[in-house]
């Protein structure tokens, strides 16, 4: 049967390793800090952007403004905790993705067929609750689309796509 004078070496061996766990811990999260990524916002040709391509509602603009442009766009709002390692690796990443799937900065650049085809999407995705992504809605405030945001984003995509075929 082991002693108190045991038990109390043992409980602050374990007491110990935690601390020196706790160090190591805190040391390779400041280190971790100095390796950031690159949080960029390429210039904008206002031109270019998916406002002054189509005909869009007011409506539509601010649904667009508020749920997609952060990860779809080169006018991302950086949030303050994007400067911490290693969650901003994650957030730069999902920026990088979004931009690269569709990017409203630069619609003007997209020919025909893959406006068509992101027009659809658009559709397809808000529809299905795939976007705004699950992990974006709860740190964004009014990101979470509405039914009726669906709906009014739906007949948008629809009546742009039907404005191509017109052409």
């Amino acid at each position: 049967m082991a002693t108190s004078q045991e038990a109390t070496k043992a409980g602050m061996r374990v007491l110990k390793v935690l601390k020196w766990l706790v160090i190591v811990v805190a040391v390779a999260f400041v280190v971790i800090q100095f390796k950031r990524p690159a949080r960029t916002n390429p210039p904008v040709d206002e031109s270019q952007t998916i406002y002054a391509q189509t005909q869009m509602t007011p409506q539509v603009q601010q649904i667009l403004q508020r749920s997609c442009r952060d990860c779809h766009s080169n006018k991302t709002v950086w949030p303050l905790y994007s400067n911490l390692s290693p969650i901003s690796w994650l957030i730069v990443d999902d920026v990088e993705q979004g931009r690269k799937d569709l990017n409203l900065s630069e619609w003007g650049t997209y020919d025909q067929r893959r406006k068509e085809k992101k027009l659809q999407q658009m559709c397809d995705l808000v529809t299905d609750g795939a976007m705004p992504l699950s992990s974006y809605t709860p740190l964004h405030p009014g990101s979470k689309l509405t039914a009726e945001d669906v709906k009014t984003l739906c007949a948008w995509t629809e009546a742009e796509r039907a404005r191509f075929g017109a052409k």
